[in-house]
């Protein structure tokens, strides 16, 4: 039992190993001062403070921050209303018909996605630029909200509602008192997963952006091509770093959530007992 042991906790090791490595390695020579991945001179800043003093790159920060807000904040309303009616629908063989649906975006390549995009916004005369940008990360975001949201509602006892109903609650009560806080968990992770793939996006954001309009993903392969310059690195690094801090603090919500439920359930009997907490 403890080789078993051993050996899956070398095999996560090494797995972990294998998918941070390069970003370590990345992030070690940001602050490189001989201006090369190849060998370390010493210690610097400047590559960061390059990247904070490059107007352009703060606009398309903001750009970007933007885009994945707005984008993330559309589509779980949408997702929400998705979710509701995917859960109302009793034939299970349109229910089926719906899910699979909605998983097409996530599982079609991003490069079909983006050159559909790109042959839709140019039929419909959309401008390529923000509106396009945020329609399809809208559009791409929708379907992981849905499937972030849509467990909870499934797990929902139907007699909640009804019970609501029974007491003279509206539509909307029944909606914004008895089923949003109950599937407010899956709300939040497709809020936070719909952010994370907006901000990670590149080949579909490659295809619907214009001239003058840009994200970080296509700004940083753009200067990935005209050659190495530690400043990509220090801005990755930035991105990197933002990253987890949305993990970290997604990760403190979730389990300030959990001992919320937790003192709850184990509340209720004690005072249903007549025991003095």
């Amino acid at each position: 039992m403890r080789n078993k042991n051993g050996f899956s906790n070398l095999y996560l090791v090494l797995v972990f190993a294998v998918l941070y490595a390069p970003i370590f390695y990345l992030m070690y020579y940001s602050f490189n001062s001989g201006g090369t991945m190849h060998k370390f001179e010493g210690f610097t800043l400047d590559y960061y403070r390059e990247v904070l003093q490059d107007t352009r790159l703060i606009i398309i920060m903001i750009n970007t921050l933007v885009i994945a807000l707005l984008s993330s904040a559309i589509a779980i309303l949408i997702a929400i209303i998705g979710a509701l009616a995917i859960k109302s629908v009793q034939n299970r063989r349109a229910k089926n018909t719906l899910l699979s649906l909605n998983n097409v975006l996530i599982v079609s390549p991003d490069v079909i996605i983006g050159a559909s995009f790109l042959i839709l916004f140019t039929i419909a005369g959309i401008k390529l630029g923000f509106v396009s940008v945020l329609l399809s990360h809208v559009a791409f975001s929708v379907p992981i909200a849905v499937l972030m949201i849509l467990p909870h509602l499934q797990d929902m006892s139907p007699s909640l509602t009804d019970a609501a109903r029974d007491l003279g609650a509206s539509r909307k009560d029944v909606l914004t008192k008895v089923i949003l806080p109950i599937i407010k968990p899956g709300i939040f992770s497709g809020f936070f997963m719909a952010l994370t793939y907006s901000l990670d996006d590149f080949a579909v954001t490659f295809f619907v952006t214009g001239n003058g309009y840009s994200t970080l993903s296509v700004e940083i392969y753009s200067r990935a091509r005209q050659g190495v310059s530690l400043s990509i690195n220090a801005l990755s690094t930035l991105i990197f770093l933002f990253t987890i801090l949305l993990v970290v603090g997604y990760y403190f919500l979730t389990l300030k959530k959990n001992r919320q439920n937790t003192s709850e359930a184990v509340a209720e009997p004690v005072a249903e007992a007549g025991v003095p907490r």
